[in-house]
């Protein structure tokens, strides 16, 4: 196959792949259903992988890239896709990762979000979180919601994101969308003057650092809708992490604040799917007042208890059970759910559950 970039891509798109990577002294890789597959057996020498990530890149991204020795963007190709980019060097070569962006933003019942996630696009103010480990779908789940909200309200929504991946078409919502670097210089400074510009619903596509964690905790405390997305793989890591980057004398004002202001805390993985695909194990806590409590009281290790607890009422499930319903319904191999499963004796009991019960 022509080892060319739009080539390629074409091609990872024509195989439902997620992502497609450049290094030397392999041939191009895509993944699909979370594995990584050749394309071809023609390896790459460090020109020409080279030649294909700079493909994307125009002159000011290269200067960007030279210097930086890493870069983010986002780019199109009209009618099939978007991509997100990151071209790095490692090695003294240059390589790509390259994200699969479908233009059509995927329904809430296509990814398999149950209605009480959809609900909470109904909330007028408050923090959302979707977290999960990078390839786990958390852009997708945003993206879905946040089409929801320009479908049904009239609201202003911004986004801020780096590089923007989905793009949306204002239906009902005003909706401006700002990209770190071309846009505004940092997520800090974005978020500084977000409530200047009169927002309803603010997206934060990453919140990687004390200020702009304390940013969104501010925009959703003066009464706007908050959603952004953390690296983290359950509820309790994700309250933790939040609560653990501001300094100790700051730590109890916090957990008070985000008691009040927490709407709900989504945890995705996407596992391989029996018979091809891959299927969504998600977690969601949906606090509620013991919730809260447990948060300001600084006893997070109580909550995955808590939302064990009247799970019929609270709609709440945990990581193991769901991935313990997948595999219970045949959707995955309980191999590949064990592997992922955050406490063993937690997923094996939810294994051994009765169906419905």
């Amino acid at each position: 196959m022509t080892h060319n970039l739009t080539e390629l891509l074409q091609y990872g798109i024509s195989k439902n792949a997620s992502d497609l990577h450049i290094n030397t002294g392999l041939p191009p890789q895509i993944r699909v259903d979370g594995r990584l597959h050749a394309v071809g057996d023609k390896t790459l020498a460090a020109e020409d992988a080279q030649a294909i990530c700079y493909e994307c890149l125009n002159q000011e991204q290269v200067m960007r890239l030279e210097q930086d020795r890493s870069i983010d963007l986002s780019f199109g190709l009209e009618t099939q896709s978007r991509f997100r980019a990151n071209v790095f060097w490692s090695m003294g070569t240059v390589a790509g990762a390259f994200r699969i962006i479908p233009y059509e933003i995927p329904e809430p019942d296509d990814l398999g979000l149950p209605a009480n996630i959809v609900r909470i696009t109904e909330k007028p103010r408050g923090l959302v979180l979707v977290t999960g480990q990078t390839g786990s779908g958390k852009s997708t789940t945003l993206a879905s919601l946040i089409e929801q909200i320009n479908r049904k309200r009239n609201d202003h929504i911004i986004t801020i994101e780096d590089p923007i991946e989905y793009i949306y078409a204002q239906k009902k919502c005003v909706i401006n969308q700002r990209e770190i670097g071309a846009d505004a210089l940092t997520f800090a400074t974005a978020l500084k003057y977000a409530l200047r510009q009169d927002p309803d619903v603010v997206l934060i596509g990453e919140m990687r650092d004390l200020e702009t964690i304390q940013s969104a905790l501010t925009i959703a405390e003066t009464g706007h809708l908050v959603f952004a997305t953390l690296h983290t793989n359950n509820a309790v890591q994700t309250v933790d992490r939040i609560i653990d980057v501001f300094p100790p004398h700051q730590q109890a004002q916090v957990r008070t604040q985000l008691s009040f202001i927490l709407e709900g805390i989504f945890c995705q993985q996407l596992l391989p799917r029996v018979g091809g695909g891959r299927a969504l194990a998600l977690e969601i806590l949906l606090p509620h007042t013991g919730i809260r409590n447990t948060i300001r009281e600084g006893k997070t290790h109580q909550i995955a208890a808590q939302m064990q607890m009247g799970q019929k009422e609270t709609e709440m499930v945990t990581m193991d059970q769901s991935l313990a319903a997948l595999v219970r319904s045949g959707v995955v191999e309980e191999t590949e759910a064990r592997r992922r499963c955050v406490n063993l004796p937690d997923f094996e009991a939810a294994i051994a559950q009765t169906p419905g019960v």
